[in-house]
């Protein structure tokens, strides 16, 4: 395989594993005031130049407990667990998402460019 096809293959599979990490993280946002809610994180398994399994891991940190024993969720207490998901936190690793997308998909154009012009030198 030519280099700038490499480049260009490479550019796409991280911009699927950005696009997968804005995707959970605004899942999590979401879900950020459900009780029970466990935050969901993207496990990349690199083989070799290629980053092929991705899977989603549950954060086992503990949510806030909060006393409510009227709520339907209450144990025998009267205390819900509340979503492990910090809002700050989420943000931040949606920037640097959707930084990485961004400069994955300047690699990919670069690449584009360069494979272009290459063509128009061949056609001459």
């Amino acid at each position: 395989m030519n280099s700038i096809k490499a480049t260009m293959m490479q550019a796409m599979q991280g911009m699927r594993v950005q696009s997968e990490r804005i995707d959970l993280t605004s899942q999590n946002i979401s879900n950020a005031d459900t009780p029970g809610y466990q935050r969901k994180m993207l496990i990349v398994d690199k083989n070799g130049d290629a980053f092929r399994n991705l899977r989603i891991q549950l954060d086992q940190t503990e949510g806030d407990r909060s006393y409510e024993p009227a709520h339907p969720m209450a144990d025998e207490n009267g205390y819900i667990t509340m979503s492990n998901v910090q809002v700050v936190t989420e943000m931040a690793d949606m920037r640097e998402a959707n930084r990485s997308y961004e400069a994955n998909l300047n690699s990919f154009q670069q690449a584009r460019t360069m494979y272009k012009s290459l063509l128009d030198v061949l056609k001459r």
